[in-house]
């Protein structure tokens, strides 16, 4: 996926559609609970929420070892315009589809 020019990794395509909700539904619950952490200004608790939401991305495949096996690079984070996708970002530009 590109947002804003940034290539992001998807989750693991493998999960059931049953547990890939269960782990987005916990990980806007962890979202939320950095959101009242912080209006409380407290550091553990937000500490806490953090540390569940990179357990959460790790197991939906967003973030750690790659899930897939192709041996293709994992180039999440990256600028589009660097990458071996440079071109395919570039035809992209005409499309209306948010990126």
């Amino acid at each position: 996926m590109v947002v804003r020019g940034r290539l992001w990794r998807l989750a693991d395509p493998m999960l059931t559609d049953a547990h890939r909700q269960a782990l987005v539904d916990a990980l806007m619950d962890a979202r939320r609970d950095v959101a009242a952490a912080r209006r409380i200004r407290d550091d553990v608790a937000e500490d806490h929420a953090h540390a569940a939401i990179e357990r959460i991305k790790r197991e939906l495949g967003e973030r750690g070892p790659v899930w897939w096996h192709d041996g293709a690079p994992d180039l999440n984070r990256h600028m589009a315009r660097n990458t071996p996708y440079a071109r395919w970002f570039e035809d992209q530009a005409g499309d209306e589809t948010p990126r």
